[in-house]
């Protein structure tokens, strides 16, 4: 399997997770206001402080994003472009964002597809300060009460990343046992994934969310991204039994890589190691 050597020396602990409760729910975007405190609004507004949310067709402007670069010092396997900031609307593709907080303030995790103004297709990290939603539109949300996703120095990849941790409950209102995930890097996404289920005894989960990168991708399709640094976002997956009544991960995804190649597809399982991260929620419902 492919692998990207890391600053930094691999932690034991290959999979950070919390289990929580949790419930599903849509809102709507305010208009007018960065798209981080649109978030958060609609997540308090539903008595939680973060989670997760998927988002289809929107609206941003003002909009800044980066997108995944080759590092230029070797402080990082991988790292982030120069920041882009297109004029007028740009209208979103897709969407996946965790809500969390870091140092001590409310912060998210955010890739995506979109076109700009201009009629250019792209996608990447957007920047949680400086993209304004500018036009309400429908969110779907799962808000956790028990987790929290929250940004701390990683030694293995040398950024300060979000992952799992526990919170006081908040009295939100759930409806699921779920669980937060951080996927540390060079194992693969789908045979993870399974294997937690199993060692958990979770015959059947939902992905809520899904933000990280993969190290290329390689798609069932028949599709393939060379280049190694992604931005990723997860469109829809489960993890159920197979034909064989085993379990598999089903795992859609978009990405761009870093000469802004795009792509979507289903992963092919056993051949997508994780290249930084993956942060997901699974929401057990067997």
């Amino acid at each position: 399997m492919r692998s990207i050597k890391q600053p930094g020396a691999p932690g034991a602990e290959r999979i950070q997770w919390v289990e929580a409760r949790g419930r599903a729910f849509t809102f709507m975007l305010e208009a007018g206001v960065p798209l981080l405190e649109a978030a958060r609004r609609g997540f308090a507004a539903e008595g939680f402080a973060g989670g997760v949310l998927n988002f289809g067709r929107g609206t941003l402007g003002p909009f800044a994003y980066v997108m995944p670069a080759l590092s230029k010092t070797g402080e990082n396997a991988a790292f982030y472009s120069e920041t882009f900031r297109p004029e007028g609307v740009t209208r979103t593709k897709l969407g996946r964002m965790t809500l969390g907080t870091r140092d001590g303030a409310p912060f998210f995790h955010c890739h995506g597809l979109w076109t700009e103004a201009d009629g250019k297709a792209s996608g990447g990290h957007m920047l949680p300060d400086e993209t304004i939603v500018t036009e309400p539109f429908e969110v779907e949300a799962f808000g956790l009460d028990g987790a929290m996703f929250t940004a701390e120095p990683d030694p293995e990849t040398n950024f300060k990343l979000f992952g799992p941790v526990a919170a006081a409950s908040t009295g939100a209102r759930t409806t699921s046992r779920a669980f937060a995930l951080r996927l540390r890097p060079n194992q693969d996404f789908a045979f993870c994934l399974e294997g937690f289920c199993r060692e958990h005894g979770i015959a059947r989960a939902k992905i809520h969310g899904g933000v990280g990168s993969t190290i290329g991708a390689r798609f069932t399709h028949g599709g393939v991204t060379e280049p190694f640094a992604t931005e990723l976002a997860v469109t829809a997956g489960t993890i159920a039994p197979g034909p064989s009544g085993a379990l598999e991960a089903a795992l859609d995804v978009a990405l761009i890589d870093y000469t802004g190649g795009i792509a979507e597809g289903r992963l092919i399982r056993g051949d997508n190691p994780v290249l930084m991260t993956m942060e997901l929620v699974l929401e057990v419902l067997s």
